[in-house]
């Protein structure tokens, strides 16, 4: 494997995972939505982002890319409180499924792998400088 197909796993590792953060924020951030469709009150659904091997390397040497982002398939939270105006026939305000605690989680794990595939594109940067500088 040369030098620079380690650069191009990196890369795509790196796009994936700031992907991911960005999502994590952005259901973070929404996790107290309502949105109005139609006259009729939805909560904010978080999202997941899918990654899937990238095979378009030559030789499927391998890296990562954002297959899709995909609803977060987790029921919504059910509060009951019949005199909010948002509530349903039986008395139940749907909340968003979004969990403060394992977005979170997920955002520290991605900004580490994210982290780690810069220490990798740094450890190959000084290999191929130290790779040029042999000769002299």
């Amino acid at each position: 494997m040369s030098l620079l197909n380690i650069l191009n796993i990196s890369g795509s590792a790196m796009i994936a995972q700031a992907e991911k953060m960005r999502i994590h924020a952005k259901n973070i951030a929404n996790s107290e939505s309502i949105t109005n469709r139609n006259g009729k009150f939805y909560p904010y659904i978080a999202k997941q982002v899918i990654l899937k091997q990238n095979t378009n390397f030559e030789k499927n040497i391998g890296g990562v890319h954002i297959d899709q982002i995909i609803n977060d398939p987790n029921p919504c939270k059910l509060i009951y409180n019949p005199s909010n105006k948002m509530a349903d026939k039986k008395g139940y305000v749907h909340m968003s499924n979004v969990n403060i605690i394992t977005e979170m989680v997920n955002t520290v794990s991605a900004a580490r792998n994210y982290q780690a595939n810069v220490e990798v594109i740094n450890t190959v940067k000084l290999m191929i400088i130290k790779t040029l500088n042999i000769g002299k």
